[in-house]
């Protein structure tokens, strides 16, 4: 249970007095119980958490490209920390022959063959990858299947 391994990792930080990385362990585990109280989401549910964890990788990547562009390299470094913690609470990228493989399925089994029918695609490529997979080397795959 990734939720359990973020509460006991904050008591480590807590103990080591990695104040850095237990800031940001805060950040996830409130997201995981803001989303508990929100949507009445299920911390227990891997994939629930693994999501809000993918979605706050992806801010990140966001503010690291922003600061970067506007010369704020102190500020960028610092979400590339956050960044790299944050990434050891999520699963490993699929290689990109094994999602190549079940985009190539998924478009045999729906018989899908033009664009329109992209979003039932990557719906299905994204279950069956077990959110390992990058949503935007999907897409593009996806995209260029289908085109």
């Amino acid at each position: 249970m990734i939720y359990k391994q973020l509460q006991s990792d904050m008591i480590a930080a807590m103990k080591a007095k990695e104040a850095d990385k237990l800031s940001t362990i805060r950040l996830l585990i409130n997201e995981v119980k803001k989303a508990e109280i929100d949507s009445n989401a299920d911390a227990s549910d891997d994939q629930v958490v693994i999501a809000l964890i993918k979605k706050q990788a992806k801010q990140r990547v966001d503010s690291i490209e922003q600061f970067t562009q506007a010369g704020r390299d102190e500020l960028a470094a610092k979400e590339q920390a956050e960044l790299d913690l944050i990434k050891t609470y999520l699963p490993a990228e699929m290689p990109i022959g094994e999602f190549q493989a079940i985009v190539d399925e998924v478009i045999a089994e729906t018989g899908a063959s033009t664009m329109k029918e992209m979003g039932g695609v990557m719906k299905l490529v994204m279950e069956k990858s077990g959110g390992r997979a990058d949503g935007k080397a999907v897409s593009s795959l996806v995209k260029e299947k289908l085109a």
